[in-house]
């Protein structure tokens, strides 16, 4: 008598998402070495079986937020300001600036997020990876497409010119947003972003 072939299991998208934002909280309030998976399934209101099934283990949920966070958010940004086919340089650039810093300024989330990231990177390097790596999925490459497609902007290395320009906004909210600069070293956005565009794009 043969054994019948049991059919995986199918995931609960539900679920898994229940999961990751269980994964968020825990990990926001508890940092990422305090958070147990117990603690993730409580909060997630799912058995730990339910969480081992869809994610297989801590670091693969802590993953599984960065590539939802970074990918969600990074790709909606170019998206959207993308919405022609092909937008003038200056326009493109001082939306994409804009979108960057107004995400920062008002969803507490992803910089306490990237906060987590940033703490935790001296004892868990593979978690910062994980986030570099999305980053350079995302925004460095869809950028720097986008940069190679506009031969008028005659620019040498346009990889080096995106990185450029998306380290000069991250440097901009660590600094300003994360490290409370802007009561030290206050500086508007609007003459940041000028300058930078300006820097890129010279007529």
């Amino acid at each position: 008598m043969t054994t019948p072939i049991r059919e995986p299991r199918q995931l609960s998208p539900e679920k898994g998402a229940a999961i990751l934002a269980g994964g968020m909280q825990e990990f926001l309030a508890h940092g990422y070495a305090a958070t147990s998976m117990d603690r993730v399934a409580a909060a997630a209101g799912v058995s730990k079986a339910t969480v081992y099934s869809h994610f297989q283990d801590k670091e693969g949920l802590f993953t599984a937020l960065i590539e939802q966070l970074v990918q969600y958010k990074f790709r909606s940004l170019f998206g959207n300001a993308l919405e022609t086919s092909q937008p003038e340089p200056r326009i493109f650039l001082r939306e994409l600036a804009h979108r960057v810093l107004d995400m920062g300024a008002n969803e507490p989330q992803f910089l306490n997020f990237m906060r987590l990231i940033l703490g935790e990177s001296g004892r868990f390097p593979e978690l910062a990876r994980a986030f570099v790596r999305n980053i350079e999925k995302t925004s460095f490459r869809m950028l720097r497409q986008y940069l190679e497609s506009c031969p008028q902007l005659k620019l040498a290395d346009p990889e080096a010119t995106a990185r450029i320009f998306i380290g000069a906004l991250v440097h901009y909210l660590i600094i300003q947003e994360m490290l409370h600069g802007k009561d030290i070293v206050p500086m508007e956005s609007d003459r940041l972003i000028d300058n930078l565009v300006e820097a890129i794009v010279s007529d």
